[in-house]
Order: structure tokens, then sequence, then C-alpha cells
């Protein structure tokens, strides 16, 4: 049994994901929370006075975001009348939103965060300051991060940049390896260096336990030089018509250049291609 972790703002972009998330695993026992944060900074009037009353919260905040929940709870019965393997519970919390999304993946013991992600238009607009970029960073949790524009297809081909200097476990890993099987995908483990240079001898050690690891399943090994790391992602993704992309978040080298960088003008697939974030 899975347990998934849905934060929704009810809009087009959260239903988007859920959607995306009931897809993936309509075959797999899941249960899924769907979380909505009414925010501490969203009751501060307009003359900065707190409304701490816990009755003036339950009415004002509590009880509009339960009622939004229930009815997306009708929407996803409507939307999705023949799963079966799906439970839901609705959180209706009151709280500063990663503090809740933390206390939520602790309580709940939650495997995973599902939660969509809006716009390419610039370093700080796209995810820095977002909620999904803090969630990335702050919540240690795996985290299967939607697009706006991507849209559930099974999955056959996942990217896995890596520079080799990171050594990754069996158990950080696991949830690659469950979507290869799941979803006979293959796995392109992807190396990317501004300048061509042949690995020392950690990476090398590092690269023989991927291909050990994932020696089970088909993959393959993939070599590129390019001075812009996310630029050689977009040719990669491109040409290999890539369905998702997976990075562990210690990775702190690719990681942020793939996902934090400075120019997204040509940069498609942070718009189209979903991103599975792994935490150890």
């Amino acid at each position: 049994m899975k347990t998934i972790l849905l934060p929704t703002d009810f809009s087009d972009n959260s239903w988007n994901a859920i959607q995306y998330a009931l897809n993936f695993y309509k075959h797999i026992n899941c249960t899924f929370y769907l979380l909505h944060v009414n925010r501490l900074s969203d009751t501060i009037t307009n003359d900065n006075v707190y409304l701490s009353t816990i009755d003036v919260i339950d009415e004002m905040y509590i009880k509009p975001s339960k009622k939004q929940l229930n009815k997306l709870l009708k929407k996803i019965a409507t939307s999705f009348p023949e799963n079966t393997k799906h439970t839901f519970y609705t959180i209706s919390d009151h709280n500063f939103f990663i503090d809740s999304v933390r206390k939520h993946v602790e309580e709940k013991k939650i495997d995973l965060i599902v939660m969509g992600t809006k716009g390419a238009s610039g370093l700080q607009k796209y995810i820095l300051g977002t909620n999904t970029g803090d969630i990335i960073t702050k919540v240690h949790c795996n985290t299967l991060v939607i697009p706006e524009q991507a849209k559930y297809t099974t999955v056959n081909e996942v990217a896995f940049p890596t520079d080799f200097l990171q050594f990754y476990g069996s158990h950080t890993l696991q949830p690659i390896s469950d979507i290869l099987e799941q979803q006979k995908a293959t796995v392109r483990v992807l190396h990317i260096t501004k300048k061509q240079k042949d690995l020392n001898e950690d990476q090398k050690q590092n690269k023989d336990f991927l291909e050990d690891y994932f020696s089970q399943f088909i993959s393959s090994f993939h070599f590129l030089t390019n001075t812009k790391v996310e630029a050689a992602v977009q040719c990669f993704v491109e040409s290999r018509n890539i369905d998702m992309i997976a990075m562990v978040a210690k990775n702190l080298n690719y990681f942020q250049q793939i996902l934090f960088h400075n120019k997204v003008e040509d940069i498609s697939y942070q718009t189209t291609v979903p991103f599975l974030v792994l935490h150890e």
C-alpha cells in the first residue's frame, strides 16, 4: 500500500497533478491524502491584526476549504468511477505551508508527494519562491513534480541525470526501479560535462554500481558534452522522447543546474516532463 500526499489549492494546475497521480498509480493500491493549507499569512487583516481565535479561523478558512475538498472528492469520483484501488482522505489545515506538509508527511508516513507546478518565466518566477520549489528543497520526502502541460501517458523512458560524483544506495534508487518494473520502462542514465574528460576512480565506482543496480532492467548510459547542462538535457529529452526525469536532491550540482537555472526561454522540459525528486 502506497501512501501519497496531494497538496491542492483547487487550481487547474493542482487538478492536473491529481489526475496524473491517479492515472500513474491506477493499478496500485494507494491511500491518498488531499491537503489544503490555509496559510497563517492569509489570516492577517488589513490592519495587520492576527485573527487568532479558533472560531474565526474555523468559520473563515477551515469550513470553506472542507467544502471545497468535498467537491474535489466528488470530482475525483466522477472522473475515476471504476478505480477501486484508491482510498481518499481530506485534510484542511491552518499553518505555514511547509510546516503543514512536513507535519503530515511524518504523521501519515507519506511515501510520495505529488504536486503541480506552473510557468517557466525566469528563475525566481518559475520554481524558487513557489510551493513546489519549497517542497522539493525543504521537505525530506520523495516528490513527483507535475508541470502544467504534462499529461499522463505510459512511462516508457526515464532519464536519470547524474555526474557520478555521489553514491546512491539501493534505498534511494528504489522508487526508480519500482517505476521501471510497474511501467515496463527503460532507464537512460545521462552524464553531462561542460568539458570532455575521463571519470575519476570514485565516479567509475559509482557508475559501476548503477550499471549493476539497473542490470535487471533495460538501461543505457549516455555521455554528453555541453557548456549548458540544461540545454543538453533538453536535447536528450527531445531526442529520446523522455517521459520522466528522475534526480537525487543530494546531487546539488546537477539538481540546481537542471531545475534552478537562470534562462528558461528555450527549455520546454520544465513545462512538459514530470520530475521525480528523490531524497535519501
